[in-house]
């Protein structure tokens, strides 16, 4: 096996020195945070508890335990109708529609079919699938 003289090895190297520095910087820190991951203790999860936006606690989860997804929001009740508008509109909605989150509770009126809601003056909204 030939020797590979100090010289050789040197001139090989010369070029890719302004890319050491870069790469050692890079694997101290990606080795540095993945020993940090490693040293976290799993008892930190202990007390964490999920606040659900109707300002409902959950009860406290621990670590390696399933989370159950929170229920979805309740829709509007079934004698409200199944398209809405609103008093000063000229659009109906279905009420899964996003759209209807811009009217105001006291301003929406609520129709069983579009029909209903066509007879009253109120046309289709273009951004409300499924009309």
């Amino acid at each position: 096996m030939p020797m590979i003289s100090k010289e050789a090895l040197v001139s090989k190297l010369l070029p890719l020195e302004p890319y050491l520095l870069p790469a050692v910087i890079v694997l101290v820190g990606v080795g540095a945070f993945g020993l940090g991951r490693l040293s976290a203790q799993p008892q930190n999860l202990a007390n964490l508890r999920i606040i659900y936006p109707d300002a409902q606690a959950a009860t406290p989860v621990k670590a390696g335990e399933p989370v159950a997804a929170p229920t979805a929001p309740k829709a509007a009740p079934a004698a409200s109708g199944n398209y809405v508008a609103s008093k000063s509109g000229t659009k109906y909605y279905l009420t899964t529609c996003s759209g209807v989150s811009r009217i105001k509770d006291e301003n929406k009126v609520y129709f069983a079919t579009a029909g209903e809601a066509v007879a009253a003056g109120y046309g289709p909204a273009a951004n409300c699938p499924g009309l």
